[in-house]
Formats: structure tokens, C-alpha cells, sequence
């Protein structure tokens, strides 16, 4: 890695949210990183650049590199001339696969912001040895779905073995508010996963398993599928699904069977949203669970899932506003159970919460921040054997990225 002429290369910075990224990485690089701008197009990075150096002239030189998903080669050349790569480009089910190759070839480490499970599995089914064999970290779902989930239990489940000598065995993620627009970007993913586990079984397959992520010979464990209609919280709360969960018990899950099942072989972890114990409150969670299922029955059906996209839906370049992004923001509560060395029973809750909107503001601070520590950090936080392979934010970077992220104003932390 001594050789490489970058520290970081952004694959997708004319994107709707490589752009945010790109913004991010301007206003907090530190001195002396080297980093550069890559996509297809070398006039609309070039307006990138133009509007990054607008703001700090010094980035009028920014490098460009231009590259495309369907080019192997200028793929190569991109993950041979950096250190890391961050990519925005998605749907990844469609655009992914190469640009991971490139870098497990490399030895040259990696991050994006999916949320596509059957993705995830096959990069763990192609590359996770190879990427063991070269040292490549390629570490996948690196923004709302699904950093606050899996570094937020790695982190609950570290200040609970301080406090009582174990784990949790047991937690619950409560998604109590939360603010946020919704892009093009993220409506074509969810098109291209319902569209292939139309077409191909073993999508949906794996999309329903609840230890996909898991490694071969591993995938079986207390945990069910997902919560899918009405429910009630231990506290009598009402609850309804949580449409990310489908990925993020998932990353959970990975995590824990990576970092040597610290969590336990018994392990359960399920997430929910969760509404006020108020007749409004019970409204609120029946209409989000009628919503989440009519939409999904919409995308189901060909003729619906078009009309939805033509004319409903947001298109990819589109999402919220700056002024929507800054009014975003989300609270997250992780509450786990177990028993101590003595048998004595404890509970534990956690808060994550961030003050942007979640799949976009506060996706490229995490997202930004996570390529940061992949470029720049030398020690991966992992234990000893991670250095390389299809990893999870937990179990790839632990304590570097939950400093950065705590550094950039999230909130990770015991509240009770």
C-alpha cells in the first residue's frame, strides 16, 4: 500500500449521494489526504470538482479518474492507483460486482452503502477467501443500514461485558423517531431487488433467510424471520416492522459470527419501529404497517411496480432537499437482556441517534467517515484474522469508526 499515489478514491461523486459524500470529505479531510473524484463522466466530475474547489480553492486539482461499472479494466486501473474505495454506485446487485473484484485483487479496501442482501451474500460466496488471501477489507453497508445497528449492538454489547462480565443475550432495536426523505438512488435498489427475487428464487430465498450473511455451514440460529405486522413492546408500546431490518439483523448476525460469536452461539437480536402507548401512537403503527405492506404488494405486481416507478416514485439524481436533510434526524433505541456471571439477571439500554437525515445527511457522514478509517487508520479494530475479506462495519473497524463517528457529532451511549 506504500506505493499507492491515493489514500481514497469516491467511485459515483456525480450521484445524488456520492455528491454529499464527496461535500463531506471536502470540509473534513485532513492534511496531506489524497484522495480523488472517479466516475463515468469526466464533465460532470469535472463540475464536481468545480463546485468542491468553490468552496476550498485548493481542490481545483482535485484528481479525476474516469471509470465505468462495465469496464473491467478501468476498474483495475482505479483500485490499483488507491489505498481504499468508496462507492455510491448502486443498484450494486447491477453495477457492484466488478469494482469488487478489482479491489479484492488489489488487496485494496472497500466500503459502499447497500442495502441489498442477495449482493452482500454473493460477495461473501465469490470473494470473502480471496479477499482473506490478499488482505482486502471490503466492507458493505456502510450508511443508515447498516452502521447504527451493528456498530450500536458491537458497542452496547462491549459496555455491558465491562459492566456484568457478558454479553446481552438478547437485544431489540427500537427505531422510536426518525425524519428523512427518500432518493431515487434508494427506489431504484428497492426496484432491482424486488425485480430479481421475481426472477430468481434463490433471491428471495436468501432476502427471507434470517442467517444469510453468516458463513457456509453457519446459518442457523435461535432468530426467526422478521417482524412483518402489528406488535406490542415489552413496555406495551405498539410496534411495526422496520423495513431495513431485512439487511440489518442480518450484518448483526455476521458480525457476531466473525468476531468469534462474542455475542454468544444463542445470540437473538430483532428490530422494530416503535410507537407511543397513545391511541394516536397505535395509529401511527397500523398505518406504517398497512403502508409498508401495500407498497411492497405494489412493487410485487409488473404493471404496478411501473406505474409506481414512472409516475410515483422518486428517479435516480433526485432526493431531499439541503434544507430537508438538516431538519432529518433519527433515535434509536437498543435494549438487551442476559445474566451475569452469577446467574443475575440485567438489562441494558443504549441510544444511536444522529441529527440529520438518516439515508442521506447523516449515510454520507457515516459513509465519509468509514472510508476515512479504511484509508487512513493503519490498525483495523477487529481481532486478530480480520484483516482482510467480506467483513461488517463491527467487525472490520469497531473502535476507530465508533470514535470518528462520536468525533462527527453522533450520539453512541448507555442511556439507562
Amino acid at each position: 500500500m506504500a506505493d499507492r499515489q491515493l489514500d481514497l478514491v469516491l467511485y459515483g461523486a456525480t450521484g445524488f449521494t456520492g455528491s454529499l459524500v464527496a461535500e463531506y470529505l471536502a470540509k473534513h479531510q485532513p492534511e496531506g489526504f489524497r484522495w480523488a473524484l472517479a466516475g463515468r463522466s469526466a464533465s460532470k466530475l469535472e463540475a464536481v470538482r468545480q463546485r468542491l474547489a468553490a468552496q476550498d480553492a485548493a481542490l481545483a486539482d482535485l484528481p479525476i479518474l474516469v471509470a465505468d461499472s462495465r469496464d473491467r479494466a478501468s476498474l483495475d486501473a482505479l483500485a490499483t492507483a488507491t489505498k481504499a474505495v468508496c462507492t455510491t454506485v448502486g443498484p450494486y446487485a447491477r453495477y457492484g460486482y466488478d469494482l469488487v473484484a478489482a479491489c479484492v485483487d488489489a488487496g485494496t479496501d472497500y466500503c459502499d452503502l447497500t442495502g441489498e442482501t442477495h449482493f452482500v451474500r454473493h460477495l461473501i460466496d465469490r470473494h470473502h477467501e480471496a479477499a482473506q488471501a490478499s488482505g482486502a477489507r471490503i466492507v458493505p453497508c456502510c450508511g443508515f443500514d447498516s452502521i447504527p445497528s451493528d456498530l450500536g449492538t458491537w458497542a452496547l454489547q462491549r459496555e455491558v461485558e465491562a459492566l456484568h462480565g457478558r454479553p446481552c443475550e438478547a437485544i431489540t432495536l427500537y427505531v422510536d423517531r426518525a425524519k428523512g426523505g427518500v432518493s431515487g438512488g434508494t427506489i431504484a435498489s428497492m426496484l432491482n431487488i424486488v425485480e430479481e427475487a421475481t426472477r430468481d428464487p434463490s433471491v428471495r430465498k436468501i432476502a427471507g433467510h434470517p442467517y444469510a450473511l453468516n458463513p457456509e455451514g453457519e446459518r442457523s440460529g435461535p432468530d426467526g424471520s422478521d417482524q412483518m405486522g402489528l406488535g406490542r413492546a415489552p413496555d406495551g408500546r405498539p410496534t411495526a416492522p422496520f423495513v431495513m431490518a431485512a439487511i440489518n439483523t442480518r450484518v448483526v448476525r455476521r458480525s457476531n459470527a466473525l468476531l468469534g460469536y462474542a455475542y454468544g452461539r444463542d445470540f437473538r437480536y430483532a428490530e422494530v419501529m416503535r410507537f407511543p402507548a397513545t391511541p394516536k401512537g397505535q395509529a401511527l403503527a397500523l398505518g406504517m404497517t398497512a403502508g409498508l405492506g401495500a407498497l411492497m404488494l405494489g412493487l410485487g405486481v409488473g404493471p404496478t411496480r411501473r406505474l409506481l416507478a414512472e409516475r410515483v416514485l422518486p428517479k435516480p439524481g433526485e432526493g431531499p432537499s439541503a434544507d430537508e436533510r438538516e431538519a432529518g434526524y433519527f433515535r434509536m433505541s437498543l435494549e438487551g437482556h442476559g445474566h451475569d456471571a452469577t446467574g443475575k439477571p440485567f438489562e441494558a439500554r443504549y441510544r444511536v441517534e444522529g441529527d440529520l437525515d438518516p439515508g442521506y445527511g447523516q449515510t454520507a457522514v457515516m459513509l465519509g467517515e468509514a472510508a476515512l478509517c479504511l484509508a487512513l487508520d493503519p490498525s483495523p479494530a477487529g481481532p486478530a484474522g480480520l484483516r482482510g475479506g467480506v467483513l461488517t462495519p463491527a467487525s472490520a473497524l469497531g473502535a476507530a469508526l465508533l470514535e470518528r463517528l462520536r468525533a462527527a457529532g453522533m450520539r453512541f451511549e448507555l442511556s439507562g
